[in-house]
């Protein structure tokens, strides 16, 4: 068994349940010194696991990392998402517009603003907000520096209508914030999908970028793959949106069947993408007209 693995999976449940580490160390038997170091990776018994998985109201399965994983909170999404791409060595994103990963820091800094901006016209809001902001940046962040540092190779699939929601509504399009910071986020938007053009032009190594001009698929995913391990990722949590007003349920597994699936799709909608200066060209015209238009 994988504890490292299913060290980060009972973090992620423990957090997803709302329970306290307390309470639960409690209910075991254990203290909560041992808990942590069971969510570190230290080996933990299959009758521990049962038992932290009735707890959690879980399958072991799941704790073991052979069923599905269900995470219902944006922030708590990310969280595991950058956990597993610590020991990424390949991503294969599809759908949506900008990937996160290759963005540059100035996305970073205007999400920073809109989220900020969002708080302040909160009230009483105003702190569980930024906890939340602060919250979601830290684990953006943190992600970017794994992925610099790894340097896992990287096929995304953008689609137009992304593109162009993005450039329309800018970086946190979803997000109400005063116009200046509105009209700063569609500028950095407009750096991004410049940048995105440049990436695919220079098609540098261990980066592929297509872009897709038809109709969008049903739902965005990704596929991490490193030496011992697949997953796939499904996921309604989007960064357009502040993570307190998302609603939805990401799915996680490394089952055989879905990852085949879901591989078979990408490569489908990767023939038909397109590639290099040809794709290049496009996303600047829609930043072209996005200019226009504003």
């Amino acid at each position: 068994m994988r504890f490292t693995e299913i060290g980060q999976q009972l973090r992620q449940y423990r957090l997803e349940s709302g329970l306290r580490a307390e309470e639960i160390a409690a209910r075991l038997g254990v203290s909560r010194a041992a808990l942590y170091r069971y969510e570190k990776g230290e080996v933990i018994k299959l009758d521990t696991i049962k038992r932290l998985a009735e707890l959690l109201k879980i399958s072991p399965l799941s704790l073991l990392g052979i069923g599905v994983e269900y995470v219902s909170r944006a922030t708590l999404y990310f969280d595991r998402i950058r956990a597993i791409e610590e020991s990424t060595d390949q991503i294969l994103h599809v759908a949506g517009a900008v990937p996160y990963l290759v963005t540059s820091d100035a996305f970073d800094a205007a999400l920073a603003d809109v989220l900020a901006d969002a708080a302040e016209a909160a009230g009483p809001e105003r702190p569980a907000l930024r906890a939340q902001s602060d919250q979601l940046l830290g684990i953006l962040q943190s992600r970017k520096k794994i992925y610099q540092a790894r340097r896992p190779s990287m096929i995304a699939i953008v689609t137009v209508a992304a593109l162009q929601r993005f450039l329309e509504g800018g970086v946190g399009a979803g997000v109400a914030v005063s116009d200046r910071v509105r009209a700063q986020a569609r500028a950095v938007a407009a750096a991004e999908v410049e940048n995105i053009a440049a990436l695919m032009e220079a098609e540098p190594i261990g980066v592929q970028l297509g872009l897709m001009q038809g109709g969008e698929p049903n739902g965005a995913f990704r596929i991490l793959r490193s030496r011992e391990r697949a997953y796939l990722a499904i996921n309604p949590f989007r960064l357009e949106a502040h993570p307190a007003a998302q609603t939805g349920v990401a799915m996680i597994t490394g089952a055989d069947e879905a990852l085949a699936t879901h591989q078979k799709v990408a490569e489908a909608l990767w023939r038909e993408a397109l590639k290099g200066a040809a794709a290049a060209a496009r996303a600047r015209e829609l930043v072209r007209a996005a200019r226009v238009a504003a």
